[in-house]
């Protein structure tokens, strides 16, 4: 099973452009949403984690409070590094499975942090979705409400922009219309159809 890991900078559309390719009939395997599952209510980690940090960790419905656990790990190195060594491979193990279980010719695996994790290594192809980084910090700055000086320190915790097209076999520019990303995706579409049946 052809796997492309699919990431770009906070801002960069890779909603718009994973939904694309679902569209097309392509398995999305979201890293994102595989992190809420491997600590919904009732699991393992959730206990491991109530556990090291104390019940004041869950909300009212025995949910992780994320914002508590945050102020948790940013403010300590070892607890960050405990929990990734906690969530991590359970994550891994779970985007595995659903990458096996797909039935699409490929896989696009979205994975904000592909670069900064060094998981572009368990890949066959990074595509890049990429857009100038002024656009980037006035799109943060609409869609979460912040000012320039806060969607600019978002940005200096990621990989630059040169970073990631440094690693990016496919680029997609996300820096006109909607049609124009619509485009990009079905060529790049059938671009991996072929990769797949080669």
């Amino acid at each position: 099973m052809l796997r492309i890991g699919l990431t770009g900078g906070i801002g960069s559309g890779k909603t718009a452009v994973s939904d694309l390719f679902q569209s097309l009939g392509i398995t999305i395997v979201d890293a994102d949403l595989v992190s809420r599952e491997v600590v919904a209510s009732g699991t393992d980690a959730l206990k491991k984690i109530a556990q090291r940090f104390g019940s004041h960790i869950l909300d009212d419905d025995g949910q992780l409070n994320r914002s508590e656990l945050r102020q948790h790990v940013f403010n300590s190195e070892d607890d960050l590094n405990w929990l990734n060594a906690l969530l991590h491979p359970l994550i891994r193990e779970r985007m595995d499975a659903l990458c096996n279980q797909a039935t699409s010719d490929y896989v696009i695996i979205v994975v904000p942090l592909l670069i900064e994790n060094g998981l572009d290594k368990t890949v066959d192809r990074v595509l890049v979705v990429d857009v100038p980084e002024s656009l980037q910090v006035q799109r943060v700055m609409q869609r979460d409400n912040v000012d320039e000086s806060n969607a600019k320190a978002i940005l200096s915790k990621q990989a630059s922009r040169s970073e990631r097209l440094a690693k990016a076999d496919d680029v997609i520019e996300n820096n006109a219309s909607f049609e124009a990303l619509e485009v990009q995706v079905k060529q790049q579409h059938q671009f991996y159809l072929s990769l797949a049946h080669d």
